[in-house]
């Protein structure tokens, strides 16, 4: 999501651990009755992989008739995942894609050359109380697909590998990994998976990744004996062997990383890209408003209102 792109997590010094290369404990921000973490990007990490951008979006409850609304905003130069551990929203975008998302499930937009899109709780659950837990990331895109056309993809609970045994379950999000491959489509190498574990549980990292980090949602894991709580994210030195093991009340976190870029991204609001023109020239289209023959379109059922450039 992309209410408060001002969030700024803090990184101290990872102590003794010399398999870790950055410990990252982003702020809790409250934003209007919705707590936000935004682990990435970080002061001493800008990217893990092709991930640039970590948000984890409650636990959050809602009232009757409240809810989430982001209006509709634009996108370039990156890919939105959406993941839920409880909750639902709607996903409206300018390609036409109607679609809600519900846990377990995945929305991957790619948004290439420019998109729109907006997400709402729905009007169903507006009508009873409602809770909403997950986690959204963004994905740079390498040079050779900035400027592609934008696209939408849904999978369902179903289509994602899921690995269980060892008191551990592993859903696949993303990429390949652990010797499995998600059906979603990516333009460069890496790995996202959804893992709860039980109390000692183990979970190796992949070792054929070139950036791995792990997110800790719930619970707490150890890592050579040192501790790591909920609201924490590690990343590793590459080609370390890493182990994670559970705490004694089990945990769930959140593993990735893949191939690095060519180089650094610029980010500015919801924009990502390669180079500074491509930022200036995407401000320019959203701020020109031309909705019918622009760069930018609304989408279709979600156009009254949008978020203004800052």
């Amino acid at each position: 999501m992309s209410w408060n792109p001002t969030l700024e997590p803090q990184c101290p010094e990872a102590g003794s651990l010399d398999d870790i290369e950055t410990l990252i404990v982003p702020r809790a921000r409250d934003i209007g009755g919705f707590e936000v973490r935004r682990a990435l990007p970080a002061p001493r990490r800008q990217m893990v992989g092709p991930f640039i951008f970590f948000d984890q979006m409650g636990p959050a409850e809602f009232l009757t008739g409240q809810g989430i609304d982001v209006r509709p905003h634009p996108h370039i130069g990156l890919g939105t995942v959406t993941y839920l551990y409880e909750g639902e929203f709607q996903h409206r975008d300018s390609l036409g894609t109607d679609q809600m998302i519900h846990p377990g499930e995945v929305n991957w937009m790619v948004a290439g050359h420019g998109v729109t899109h907006s997400e709402r709780t729905s009007e169903a659950t507006r009508k009873g109380q409602s809770r909403l837990f997950g986690v959204q990331t963004w994905v740079a895109l390498p040079e050779r697909a900035e400027e592609r056309e934008a696209s939408f993809e849904h999978h369902g609970q179903g289509a994602l590998p899921v690995l269980e045994g060892e008191g551990k379950e592993l859903r696949l999000i993303m990429g390949r990994g652990w010797g499995a491959e998600a059906p979603v489509s990516r333009f460069s190498e890496m790995f996202y998976a959804d893992v709860v574990m039980q109390a000692g549980a183990k979970l190796p990292l992949p070792d054929d990744h070139e950036d791995r980090g792990v997110y800790v949602t719930q619970g707490a894991v150890s890592v050579a004996g040192e501790v790591f709580e909920a609201g924490q994210m590690m990343v590793f030195r590459p080609g370390d062997a890493i182990t994670l093991t559970a705490g004694e009340q089990g945990a769930r976190v959140m593993a990735l990383g893949g191939e690095t870029l060519n180089g650094p991204r610029y980010i500015w609001w919801n924009f990502v890209a390669s180079s500074r023109e491509k930022i200036e020239a995407a401000k320019a289209a959203w701020a020109e408003g031309d909705w019918a023959h622009g760069r930018f379109q609304l989408p279709p059922g979600d156009d009254d209102e949008f978020i203004p450039l800052p």
